[in-house]
Formats: C-alpha cells, sequence, structure tokens
C-alpha cells in the first residue's frame, strides 16, 4: 500500500528515537548485569524488549507504507555513568520519545491515516503507563531512601 510520504518521514524520526531508546536500554542492562545489579539488569533487559517490540512494529509499518525505514540515526542516545545518571537518561529518552509520538499522531490524524495512529496511541500508552513512570518511581526512591539503600535493594 503506498503510504503518505509525510507520514513515512515522521515514523522514520520516531524510529531514530525508538533505536536510540534500546540501544540504550541495551547497553545499561548489560552495566548494571556487571556490576551486579541484578533487579536492575532484569527490568532494563525487559525495557530493551519492549523497546525492540516498538521499533519492529515502527519499521513494519514503514514497509506496509512502502517506505524504507532509516536505521542508521540515533536521536538522544546517551549512556549514563553511574544509576541516577542511567535512569535520569533513561526518562530523558522516554519523554523525548512520547513528545515524538504525540507529534507524529497528529500527523496521522492531520493526513487521516488512523490506522498508523492507533497503533501510536498503543506504544504512547506503554511509553507513559509502564516506561516513564517505572523510572519516574526509581529516580523518586532514591531520593526517599538514599543511592546506597536503593543500590542495596537492586542486588
Amino acid at each position: 500500500m503506498k503510504g503518505n510520504k509525510q507520514i513515512i518521514n515522521a515514523l522514520n524520526e520516531l524510529l531514530a528515537y525508538e533505536l536510540a531508546a534500546m540501544d540504550q536500554y541495551f547497553v545499561h542492562s548489560e552495566m548494571y548485569e556487571d556490576w551486579g545489579l541484578h533487579k536492575l539488569y532484569q527490568r532494563i533487559n525487559h525495557e530493551f524488549d519492549d523497546e525492540r517490540g516498538h521499533a519492529t512494529k515502527l519499521i513494519q509499518r514503514i514497509l506496509f507504507l512502502e517506505g524504507t525505514p532509516d536505521m542508521q540515526n540515533r536521536t538522544g542516545f546517551k549512556v549514563g555513568k553511574d544509576v541516577p545518571e542511567m535512569l535520569e537518561s533513561d526518562l530523558r529518552v522516554e519523554y523525548e520519545v512520547d513528545k515524538k509520538l504525540r507529534d507524529v499522531i497528529a500527523v496521522c490524524e492531520t493526513e487521516k491515516d488512523y490506522v498508523t495512529r492507533d497503533m501510536l496511541v498503543t506504544l504512547l500508552d506503554d511509553t507513559e503507563m509502564d516506561h516513564a513512570y517505572w523510572l519516574e518511581k526509581q529516580l523518586g526512591l532514591i531520593k526517599r531512601i538514599g543511592l546506597e539503600n536503593y543500590l542495596q535493594s537492586q542486588i
């Protein structure tokens, strides 16, 4: 099905954010595993899988619309150096994905591509209700109980 060029371009822009989030979660999960923070490893590895799923859906939709997925760009990728910085960086990229999702949803509504919009609304719900919310809670825990206690709870 020949798709709208504006939607394909917007999906590729969103894909750059999802790929950055995926790669960032992958690196961070491996760092947590290396440091012995097994609970953080498990959760962030799960987030990596979720982001890979988001990227897969975007790629499939771009291909369905007869576009070419741009797999080279990573928008917002930044590896943290310690746990708080890693969690903050992951939350930042989730906020960026959230904003981009909303922008692309608006484009889909303007162009009357409701199938793509509905797919993106599902990704938005996952981004807000699962990923960002969990990261906000972790950063809140660090502030409330202190970094040392938080790290101990993640072993």
